[in-house]
């Protein structure tokens, strides 16, 4: 297996020889590293690629009708849980949930993910008709209401995912990467939606016992192909897949910091990168604040570090926030201001 990763910059000027990193217009690269297993990491200049690779890293993005493919998008979270780990129980209600996604779409979300079942360590699973009434009522109502931005379903289970999608919902975003419900791959095939496929080592319940690895970034970098592979197979079309090396599931904080820095190296899998790190405990444990409630700041960090490692997709809880950083920071990288 070769492991190919674009350098990501945002540094102006540009060179000549700078490249778009996956369609980016505030992201580019000119140089990029190439791995295999036990030897030495070796760098190339774009133009000494194959032109394929380069065509891949290069390429834009696209996702759903409508939605930019130059910039970050930001999905904003509305848990409709009592027991989230950051907010369980203030969008509970249907009424209180409606709320919150208005609250986010007017802060200027790109997207919504809709989640009835918490998947927070240690978490136990939630029967499917709780989860359905959680969120495809949720759903119809955000319609109903008017907001049109794209909706995704948080769901492990394909009868969840088919009352979303039944309820208006766009997309689905299985933390199991199609691995929990056998039905829910070819659910996803018919509907001919988009699937982000997320990394977990374990389940809620066992995956922050003891998490190892040989090499985190390439053998998450593994697993993703290897379940790419499956929703091709299933006849999930690649244009609908998006990958998220999936941030505190089964990871420890060094792990998870040496995937927010080689994050980069998901774009040679040619498909969106989501990246959700909103509010999680690595972030309480390097800052030192305890209340993930509290933990805003440094989640607009991370934000910010996905952005520059060229993130399609950041999913947070304080959109404002993130919006207003992205705004400040995509100004920032782009030349030619004031001609």
């Amino acid at each position: 297996m070769t492991y190919l990763r674009p350098l990501p910059r945002t540094d102006l000027p540009r060179p000549p020889d700078a490249v778009a990193l996956a369609g980016s217009a505030h992201v580019w690269w000119s140089e990029a590293d190439l791995t295999l297993r036990g030897l030495p990491t070796q760098r190339f200049l774009a133009d000494e690629l194959v032109p394929a690779d380069c065509a891949r890293l290069a390429a834009p993005r696209p996702l759903l009708p409508g939605l930019p493919t130059d910039r970050p998008l930001v999905m904003g979270i509305v848990n409709t849980t009592p027991d989230s780990f950051s907010d369980g129980g203030l969008a509970h209600a249907p009424e209180a949930a409606l709320a919150r996604a208005q609250e986010l779409a007017g802060a200027g979300a790109d997207m919504l993910d809709i989640g009835g079942e918490s998947t927070r360590p240690g978490a136990g699973e939630v029967p499917v008709d709780i989860e359905i009434a959680r969120t495809a009522p949720v759903i119809a109502a955000i319609r109903a209401a008017g907001i049109t931005i794209p909706i995704s379903i948080d769901t492990r289970k394909a009868a969840v995912a088919r009352a979303a999608l039944a309820a208006g919902a766009d997309m689905v975003n299985d933390v199991s990467a199609l691995g929990y419900d056998p039905e829910m791959a070819g659910l996803v095939a018919r509907a001919g939606v988009p699937v982000c496929l997320m990394h977990a080592q374990g389940d809620p319940q066992t995956m922050q016992r003891d998490p190892r690895y040989g090499d985190v970034l390439l053998d998450v970098y593994d697993r993703l192909l290897a379940r790419m592979e499956f929703a091709l197979d299933q006849g999930i079309a690649r244009e609908r897949l998006i990958v998220d090396p999936g941030i505190g599931f089964g990871k420890t904080l060094r792990h998870n910091l040496m995937l927010l820095s080689g994050l980069s190296l998901y774009h040679n899998l040619g498909v969106p990168v989501l990246l959700g790190a909103s509010r999680k405990k690595f972030i309480g444990t390097l800052s030192g604040v305890e209340t993930a409630a509290a933990r805003m700041p440094g989640s607009v960090a991370v934000a910010l570090q996905a952005a520059a490692q060229g993130a399609q997709i950041i999913r947070v809880h304080d959109v404002t926030e993130t919006v207003q950083a992205l705004a400040l920071w995509r100004a920032l990288s782009i030349e030619g201001h004031g001609e």
